[in-house]
């Protein structure tokens, strides 16, 4: 989240109209996160999270974003529910972007998270997979392994500027991974940007998850590849195999993993750390100047890619291939 376009009280007060929630009373502008521009909302009826898609977003995708999270809520997945007009409408244009509203959710997030809150996450993310299993759309991965090569394509010149030999470092990565990437694992959807900003907790227990606005149609195996990246490596980039045991054997008890998942896990953890290395890579040389955003260190993850080049199966991860500890 953050926030890169600024909204007139004339038009905000014009667009919250259409929902019938009241009149506005704040708009304050939430500055986490690098993609879109994101508002916590207080209107005589409470409070929301006003969105605008920036360029990042493509606007044919805002359907399925907003009918993943009305399936989810649907389903028993807390998550945002999208407001919609009393025409049925849940998107409309403000400020010259696409922008929606959605219900407000009590929790916070965990600036370190335990074993315990990780294990609560694998269950979470296994219950959201089966949830989505029933859900109509689809939604290909714009950022799977056959994007980044193009993505670091943006950024090849100057990505020494960051390290020096760091693009040596990226090309052979990205030969190893487009040859060895797995095509047939189980799919369906995938939340694909759950690092721990946008899960909430109260008091321990796991309340919500947020921000849908990178869910697509891909291996589930790779969502929690994403998520050892995200929730498993402490401050000094160390890996903390309890964390990970917590969380892999969390999901494997409500979802249990084939053993071609089990077995593509490392490499699948590879791909999610190059694959946010990059995108971080391009904000860090091309945020724009003036957004209320902090770009993050895309070293972060090439120190996370090279412990994951170590690992010689996921029982290095903590668990065994029945989902036990290792």
């Amino acid at each position: 989240m953050a926030v890169y376009t600024e909204v007139p009280d004339d038009e905000l007060a014009a667009f919250v109209a259409r929902y019938g929630i009241g009149a506005v009373l704040s708009c304050k502008g939430i500055a986490e996160g690098v993609e879109n521009s994101n508002f916590l909302l207080h209107t005589e009826r409470g409070y929301f999270i006003l969105t605008l898609y920036e360029k990042r977003v493509d606007p044919a995708d805002l359907p399925f974003f907003v009918g993943l999270m009305d399936h989810l809520a649907e389903n028993g997945i807390s998550c945002p529910t999208p407001l919609k007009t009393a025409q049925g409408e849940a998107l409309g244009t403000l400020a010259g972007r696409p922008a929606a509203m959605v219900t407000f959710l009590d929790g916070l997030s965990l600036k370190r998270p335990g074993p315990e809150h990780c294990a609560e996450l694998g269950q979470a993310m296994a219950r959201m997979h089966l949830a989505g299993q029933s859900f109509g759309m689809r939604r290909a991965n714009a950022l799977s392994v056959d994007a980044w090569r193009p993505l670091y394509g943006q950024s090849r010149d100057r990505a020494d500027e960051v390290r020096p030999g760091l693009g040596r470092e990226i090309e052979a990565e990205l030969d190893v991974l487009e040859a060895a990437w797995p095509r047939d694992l189980p799919s369906g959807v995938i939340h694909a940007d759950l690092f721990p900003d946008n899960v909430f907790f109260i008091k321990g227990t796991l309340s919500g998850i947020i921000d849908f606005y990178f869910a697509c149609t891909d291996a589930l195996a790779y969502d929690v590849a994403i998520s050892l990246n995200a929730w498993c490596f402490e401050a000094d980039m160390s890996f903390n195999v309890t964390k990970a045991r917590a969380l892999l054997g969390g999901y494997a008890r409500v979802r249990p993993f084939s053993e071609a998942e089990f077995e593509a896990l490392p490499l699948l953890a590879r791909g999610a750390a190059l694959r946010f290395m990059l995108t971080r890579l391009y904000d860090w040389l091309s945020v724009p100047e003036g957004a209320l955003v902090t770009p993050k260190d895309p070293l972060e993850y090439i120190k996370k890619l090279r412990f994951h080049q170590s690992v010689a199966s996921t029982r290095d991860y903590g668990l065994n291939p029945m989902g036990a500890p290792a």
